[in-house]
């Protein structure tokens, strides 16, 4: 069953940031989509069965903290 989480990344401010998010992020098990938003600081999961402490460690290992 398909599923969204969304978090809160503060230090994102370019393409760059949002590079580094999308991509260690689509490297999760079961992500199928990532969707990031500079202005808002929203980062959007989709997928099935994610696992939260696996995507915020992803947004750790990118770079960046998910409020």
């Amino acid at each position: 069953m398909a599923e969204t989480m969304t978090y809160t990344v503060p230090g994102m401010t370019c393409d760059h940031c949002k590079h580094a998010v999308s991509s260690e992020l689509g490297s999760v098990p079961g992500v199928a989509g990532v969707e990031v938003d500079l202005e808002s600081k929203l980062v959007t999961v989709t997928g099935d069965d994610l696992d939260d402490r696996a995507l915020r460690a992803a947004i750790e290992e990118a770079g960046y903290e998910a409020a």
